[in-house]
């Protein structure tokens, strides 16, 4: 038997990205999302968690989108205040203030947790939480908040609780598949505990400005409406 989670990241991203992962989770396979708490949608994905408590809901640490919560982060952004894009991370690694990273990610965990949701787990926006030199702040937040983390692919963060025995992050561009969630099966044999990340959307002009990733992300919210799970997975 394999249990499947099915978390829609970007909550909390625009309103359009809110709505498709509305619509995938009420009438698709979406059972989780996880949500943005620095983006112009986060209040209104609140609201949706609020009247929707059957999706679970965790936070999506974010380091490489939009501007930080703290105002004295300095290391973590650019000169327009904005994060460093992803590939800037990587490149000015030696200069980014770990303790900096310990201080927003709290601030965007505590915000979450202020807002009432129930909080399920964690993880981040770009996979950032596998950086190697963050691992002791993942670390330190995942106990702190007695927090589940997602899994880096096939391996386990270390030192921390797993979300799920697997997360996998092909179902995604051009791995988009109608029988991708059908093959499930042959690809764990034994019972298994697996985490699919998805990306469904209705575009707007938030998406279309501010990601890389758009069309695909209708083409995700038709898809994840249309799955029948076989027999021997079952949504957890």
């Amino acid at each position: 038997m394999i249990q499947l989670i099915v978390n829609a990241d970007d909550f909390g991203f625009s309103s359009g990205v809110n709505y498709g992962i509305i619509d995938t989770h009420l009438n698709g396979i979406v059972n989780s999302a996880t949500m943005m708490m620095n983006m112009e949608g986060t209040e209104h994905a609140i609201q949706l968690s609020k009247e929707h408590p059957s999706l679970q809901v965790g936070i999506h640490l974010v380091l490489t989108c939009g501007k930080p919560l703290l105002q004295d982060a300095s290391s973590l952004t650019n000169e327009e205040g904005f994060f460093h894009s992803l590939s800037d991370l990587h490149s000015k690694k030696e200069t980014i203030r770990v303790e900096e990273v310990e201080r927003e990610w709290t601030a965007q965990i505590e915000k979450f947790l202020s807002s009432g949701v129930p909080l399920t787990h964690m993880d981040s926006h770009h996979h950032v939480h596998t950086i190697g030199e963050l691992l002791p702040v993942v670390q330190r937040l995942a106990e702190k908040y007695n927090l589940p983390v997602r899994a880096n692919g096939l391996d386990q963060i270390q030192g921390v609780a797993p979300f799920s025995d697997v997360a996998l992050f092909d179902f995604y561009g051009d791995g988009l598949e109608a029988e991708y969630f059908n093959k499930l099966g042959e690809r764990f044999s034994q019972p298994t505990k697996v985490e699919v990340m998805t990306h469904p959307a209705y575009l707007d002009t938030a998406i279309l400005n501010g990601s890389s990733y758009t069309y695909k992300r209708i083409e995700e919210v038709d898809l994840l409406k249309a799955v029948v799970l076989p027999e021997g997975i079952q949504l957890l």
